[in-house]
């Protein structure tokens, strides 16, 4: 799961498991899976960094359990 803010400032988590695709018309669309589509304040680089960081931990997890 994400963190991302409308633009109406608020905040909201999004599964970034559902994740399709992102896009820039400037500002960023989140298209998920099931075909809803989020506008949000952040950019792409943002949105990349977000599910990059939430993919690191739920795999640095699965290694410290499998360690044991």
């Amino acid at each position: 799961m994400i963190d991302v803010t409308r633009f109406n400032d608020k905040k909201f988590v999004l599964n970034a498991e559902l994740i399709e695709s992102i896009e820039e018309t400037p500002d960023t669309v989140i298209t998920l899976t099931n075909g809803h589509k989020y506008l949000v304040k952040e950019t792409i680089d943002e949105v990349i960094d977000k599910v990059y960081s939430y993919k690191s931990r739920i795999f640095s997890q699965f290694a410290k359990v499998n360690d044991n």
